[in-house]
């Protein structure tokens, strides 16, 4: 018995020994640094709502019919917002978002290039002059949001990149090289290699339940031990060679 507790007490500790140090690791760095750092917030702008007056917009009926011809479906609810300063029509339908402009009767989704850098710097709360938008069907490693969307690399030192729907030109995501930083330690602490969003994954389920098969064998180990006096004479044996030790030392201090 005493020798099948200590294999699965071995092989659970083998199987657990190099993500335990991955754990701690990037909990470390994950505790290191401020979650709105992380996030990007201090870049974000704070802006006010802008007030809207009614007066030139186009009638609310011209507005379902132009969002329900650009979408090709429905329209199950429609808002007056302001984008970008200007008052516009979001409709929402199961083809998805269009935006209108409210004055015009244009629709905007999805948003050009031009548009998409202008959501993008008024989000930002820093210069940037040298932003560059790419628009972006297939996802990269720090988004994970839907798709198309435009990417915004606003050219600062921080690699602030924002990530812009482009049918309301909403923020869908931050991301910034510290972002970035961060998600690979918590890929690691999550054992999600792929996703990095799957916190009930198998690997981690797996890794989870050597650890509770380590500690509960290692108890086992104890009271066992416990039991059969074990750790008494290993103190006895350990209390010897101090003593033993010791007399070695003064026999060689009075040579």
């Amino acid at each position: 018995m005493k020798q099948l507790v200590a294999r699965i007490h071995l092989w659970a500790g083998l199987v657990l020994g190099l993500q335990v140090v991955l754990w701690t690791a990037s909990g470390v760095v994950m505790s290191w640094f401020h979650i709105d750092d992380v996030k990007g917030l201090p870049n974000v702008r704070a802006a006010a709502p802008a007030p809207i007056e009614a007066a030139g917009l186009i009638p609310l009926d011209a507005a379902i019919a132009a969002a329900a011809g650009a979408a090709g479906g429905a329209v199950e609810e429609i808002a007056l917002k302001t984008f970008l300063g200007a008052p516009v029509f979001l409709a929402r339908g199961p083809a998805g978002a269009v935006m209108i402009d409210a004055a015009s009767g244009q629709v905007l989704s999805p948003l050009d290039e031009a548009r998409a850098l202008a959501a993008a710097r008024a989000d930002f709360a820093g210069a940037a002059p040298d932003a560059q938008a790419e628009w972006l069907e297939a996802a990269p490693v720090d988004y994970r949001g839907a798709l198309p969307v435009w990417r915004v690399a606003m050219g600062d030192e921080a690699g602030t990149r924002l990530y812009v729907d482009p049918a309301t030109g909403a923020i869908l995501a931050r991301r910034n090289d510290l972002w970035r930083f961060y998600d690979f330690f918590w890929m690691l602490h999550i054992m999600d290699y792929e996703g990095r969003t799957d916190f009930n994954n198998p690997l981690l389920k797996t890794a989870a339940a050597a650890g509770l098969v380590f500690a509960l064998s290692g108890l086992v180990m104890v009271g066992m031990r416990l039991r059969t006096g074990r750790y008494g004479a290993d103190a006895r044996l350990a209390a010897r060679a101090l003593r033993g030790g010791r007399r070695g030392a003064g026999r060689r201090r009075g040579v």
